[in-house]
């Protein structure tokens, strides 16, 4: 068939090749119209070997949408009817479009498409087991002691029952999984005490060119293991194989009270074999060297130490060329702690951009933040570069003095550093001390112009009756050390006009054993009193407390004396800060069954 047109599209000339004889059609139609015509055409004279697997429609539409076309359309082969129509499906010319037919299933008998089985999905998903070679049954070591499992060769992996992280661990020990596809998993309830798991598994894969999706379970046999550091403790308790020594060389315990709530928050103990409280620190004993340099990488980001690591060699098998080694890590803490006076070096002083050089620390992290009181400028200082010079604090928050608030004048000076908001004023104090023997009066700034009233109460350190002994401060030249510097407002004689002893929240501490010694005794009154200064600071510093759990006191019963006497001044712990005390023992859940 050869079909052209004139230039103006008026003269269509057709010819028309069928069985050896030929038509010539000619005549002068417009295009809707020899559209309409040559559908009725191929309908009665062309065969469906003449067209191939192209309908009348589609030769129609491909003339109509060119202006100058030559198609033929004879009787050919098979094969070079598929090579022509390649070319042309590849020239863009026409798309072709296969019907496929449909067969009987050899099991049911419905209408399918046909595969390589000549089955539906319905009859191949009863013939074929997808599941057929996966484990079903898998032996998982568990330590009693610890509540951990055994990830082969050597890993331990903690984790709770029906937890992500157990769901984790079963998934990956099971084998062959990678000839299915796992669409979900989840656990089935079993018996706690029947050493059994179950988790029942959806899995899919394609047989025959059909995807099959099957679910089975898989059942896990708990068997019990102890691990080998659970094995150590429990042939001999003190045995262990890294100590980290915690020390700061301060006159108070204030740091490791806050340091102990950091370590219960998050958990950074949980490893420990043994701890024990000495004089001037902490000892944590572990049965892993690499537990204890966890744990020191944990306390290097809550507070700026310096710290060494020692070994001692306990046994060798030269056979085996095995070597047993106790480790020891001695850390030492910043003595730079929170409300310290600090008279910085002309050096530090001078690279800090002439700040102080009296300055007071306002908080200490794995960084040190100094407040200048006289000015209100402020920094930073890492762990790296403290102990780069290693200055010590003029005076510390043990020789806090109480003064009592005569007048205060603020400026519009005002600041935040470390995330506590200060304003700068002039205030008249004298010391409570003083009250009925001398007028003595102090006119000095501070910091705490946001805060101080008159009449109000505050600590702050005596430099005019101080007797200072510090190698920094004799370098400052013509230095005039102010008659007292204030450090914060103190609530002290509100609070003994309450009738509770007792507060809505408690903290929980660590499982230490005391060192009874002569050289580790701790003064117990002396430890009891700076336990109630480190609760009353956290009641005072929101900041202080944010980084660790208060819980709700079961214990507690309010007072309506303490309701009336205590006022709104005195500041204390939101409710909504507090944490459930959440105590899952035996008694308590017999008690819920009553």
């Amino acid at each position: 068939m050869v079909f052209s047109s004139s230039a103006d599209e008026k003269l269509i000339k057709l010819t028309v090749v069928t069985q050896g004889s030929e038509n010539l059609i000619s005549a002068a139609w417009d295009k809707r119209s020899f559209q309409s015509w040559i559908l009725d055409w191929f309908t009665e004279n062309i065969s469906v070997e003449h067209l191939g697997s192209s309908s009348a429609l589609e030769l129609a539409t491909m003339l109509y949408g060119h202006s100058r076309i030559s198609m033929f359309v004879m009787p050919v082969s098979n094969t070079n009817y598929r090579h022509d129509v390649t070319m042309a499906e590849q020239a863009g010319m026409f798309r072709v479009h296969q019907t496929v037919g449909s067969v009987l299933c050899c099991k049911c008998g419905i209408p399918m498409q046909p595969n390589a089985a000549n089955m539906c999905v319905n009859c191949l998903r009863s013939e074929e087991d997808i599941t057929e070679g996966l484990q079903k049954h898998v032996i998982i070591m568990h330590c009693p002691e610890c509540k951990c499992y055994l990830q082969p060769p050597k890993t331990w992996i903690k984790a709770e029952l029906e937890s992500k992280e157990l769901l984790q661990f079963c998934l990956k020990r099971l084998k062959f999984m990678s000839k299915v596809r796992l669409v979900h998993a989840e656990f089935v309830w079993t018996e706690p005490h029947s050493k059994r798991l179950k988790i029942k598994l959806r899995v899919q894969k394609e047989v025959h060119g059909a995807i099959l999706e099957q679910a089975y379970v898989v059942e896990y046999v708990v068997q019990d293991y102890m691990c080998t550091s659970c094995s150590r403790i429990q042939a001999n308790p003190d045995q262990w194989v890294a100590c980290v020594q915690l020390r700061q060389h301060v006159s108070h315990r204030r740091t490791f009270f806050y340091l102990e709530q950091l370590i219960l928050t998050h958990d950074a103990a949980s490893r420990a074999i043994n701890i024990k409280q000495v004089n001037q620190g902490i000892d944590f004993f572990f049965g892993n060297r690499s537990h204890a340099v966890k744990f020191v990488e944990f306390v290097g980001k809550v507070a700026p130490i310096d710290h060494r690591h020692d070994k001692q060699l306990v046994s060798h098998d030269p056979k085996s060329n095995d070597y047993n080694y106790k480790h020891t890590f001695s850390v030492e803490i910043c003595p730079i702690c929170r409300e310290d006076l600090i008279c910085l070096p002309p050096k530090v002083a001078l690279s800090l951009g002439n700040l102080g050089p009296l300055v007071i620390c306002t908080k200490v992290s794995n960084s040190i933040t100094l407040l200048d009181p006289f000015t209100l400028r402020h920094c930073s200082l890492d762990a790296v570069q403290y102990w780069r010079t290693c200055f010590k604090p003029l005076l510390s928050s043990r020789q806090l003095v109480e003064y009592i608030v005569l007048d205060v004048e603020t400026s519009n000076i005002e600041v935040n550093a470390g995330g506590s908001k200060y304003v700068l004023a002039d205030v008249e104090v004298a010391r409570v001390s003083d009250f009925g023997k001398n007028d003595q009066i102090f006119r000095i700034r501070t910091h705490l112009g946001h805060l101080l009233s008159p009449g109000d109460f505050a600590l702050g350190y005596d430099l005019y009756a101080a007797n200072t002994n510090d190698i920094d401060l004799d370098k400052h030249r013509g230095l005039v050390l102010p008659e007292a510097v204030l450090i914060k407002k103190s609530y002290e004689k509100k609070r003994q006009r309450k009738h509770k002893k007792n507060r809505p929240w408690k903290l929980k501490s660590l499982n230490m054993e005391i060192d009874n010694t002569t050289k580790g005794r701790v003064d117990e009154q002396k430890m009891n009193s700076e336990y109630e200064r480190f609760l009353r600071d956290l009641e005072e510093n929101p900041e202080l407390r944010f980084n660790i759990s208060l819980y709700h006191n079961r214990d507690y019963q309010p007072s309506e004396m303490a309701s009336v006497t205590d006022g709104g001044d005195i500041p204390s712990v939101p409710l909504e800060e507090l944490l459930a005390d959440l105590d899952l023992s035996d008694e308590d859940m017999e008690d819920a069954e009553k």
